[in-house]
């Protein structure tokens, strides 16, 4: 039996779309666009490291480039860096990233596929696990990869030549990184790989050993790396994100605490709500709209992209009900605990991860009992009280 041919679509709209839309910047930009115009099926690479067991909105970014160009017929490689993240990447480290254990990598990735089948179509993807080509490597191919590469490339890179000038430790580890990732494009033969702007060197060695290996060097797409709740750079490490497995209810409460310079780069980069809709909104916000009002646009239609339309409807009912209108809902999670002191129902209900995060919370007014704020580390709950977590986390004590 014949396998059908996969149609390629040459729209310039979309072409044109794909090439801008969230993107930073792109390497060769003509080679692509012709690449992209000729019909032939290429092959789009993104690695993700499993440092953390979620996926969140800042990984998003390159997931839905990739969907962008699955939608055109072209074939997604998805690598999981469970040997890179072993390494550790210290693109945008100001120090040394500490090294992860096997089991540290194999637990956070037991549902990346599914994380990231939330964007793209897995039954058309290409999955790779990085480990099963980086292991077998002898010092012999290492050393013929680090010819590459000269050490000043590597040092007078931004955040590197600062950690250097700060007198602060560089591990030869870290020296490695790029020629592991470079490899794993030489590996799948990939045409183009997308990643973050602190991922531009890591991008460029995977042309690099790719013309070493005799292949045709990748082309590469940028996309920016998006602030997190608190205006920081998003990451997992700050505590900061808005994870694509987030409960609707948090997903969307999370979203209406974004701040509102933010709200259009959200649009444009985390979602594909067309760009006309993201340019009606940015002139009503230049107008003096409400930024709420286009927040809960942002908040709503994301939190329909990871779960549903009536799963976002009930969250943003929830949210107005709990939040907007201050009013304490009416369903909630209960607990009969094993104690009744405050921070002892904190960790046993899991609205902490410990007590020292529960301490921590209560003493910086983040927990209402029956809507008073409470900072009483030793404070005695009793039967029918209300503790409130945040704006959005309510248990009822049994």
């Amino acid at each position: 039996m014949s396998v059908p041919m996969t149609t390629i679509h040459t729209n310039p709209e979309q072409i044109a779309e794909l090439l801008s839309r969230g993107v930073i910047e792109v390497i060769d930009q003509d080679d692509l666009a012709t690449k992209l115009q000729s019909g032939k099926q290429l092959r789009i690479k993104l690695g993700i490291d499993p440092t953390s067991p979620n996926i969140h909105l800042g990984r998003s970014i390159p997931l839905l480039k990739l969907r962008d160009f699955q939608k055109l017929g072209h074939k997604i490689v998805f690598i999981i860096g469970d040997f890179t993240g072993t390494i550790g990447d210290t693109s945008d480290k100001e120090s040394e990233r500490p090294m992860l254990t096997p089991a540290e990598i194999k637990k956070n990735l037991k549902t990346y596929i599914q994380q990231a089948s939330k964007i793209i179509d897995i039954k058309k993807t290409e999955i790779h696990y990085n480990s099963s080509w980086l292991k077998k490597l002898s010092y012999a191919d290492i050393g013929f990869q680090a010819d590459s590469f000269s050490l000043h490339d590597f040092i007078s890179r931004e955040n590197i030549a600062k950690r250097l000038s700060a007198g602060k430790r560089i591990s030869l580890r870290e020296l490695l990184y790029p020629l592991m990732q470079g490899y794993d494009s030489v590996k799948v033969k990939s045409d183009v790989e997308v990643g973050g702007t602190d991922q531009r060197f890591n991008l460029l060695a995977g042309r690099d050993l790719q013309r070493t290996y005799g292949q045709v060097p990748q082309n590469i797409m940028t996309n920016p790396l998006i602030e997190g709740l608190d205006g920081r750079k998003m990451s997992s490490s700050f505590g900061n994100t808005v994870n694509i497995f987030d409960e609707p209810k948090d997903m969307f409460g999370k979203l209406m605490s974004l701040k509102d310079e933010f709200i259009v780069t959200y649009f444009i980069v985390a979602t594909r709500v067309p760009l006309s809709d993201v340019a009606h909104y940015e002139a009503q916000l230049a107008q003096g709209v409400n930024p709420k009002e286009i927040k809960m646009k942002i908040a709503f239609e994301i939190t329909r992209m990871y779960h549903d339309a009536t799963e976002a409807l009930h969250a943003q009912e929830y949210w107005i009900s709990t939040f907007s209108k201050k009013e304490i809902p009416d369903e909630m999670p209960s607990i009969t605990p094993s104690e009744y002191s405050l921070l002892a129902i904190l960790v046993e209900s899991n609205l902490v991860a410990s007590k020292s995060e529960g301490r921590r919370t209560i003493e910086q007014g983040g927990v209402k009992i029956n809507g008073e704020v409470s900072k009483d580390l030793s404070k005695l709950i009793s039967t029918g009280d209300i503790i409130q977590k945040g704006k959005m986390h309510f248990l009822r004590v049994e």
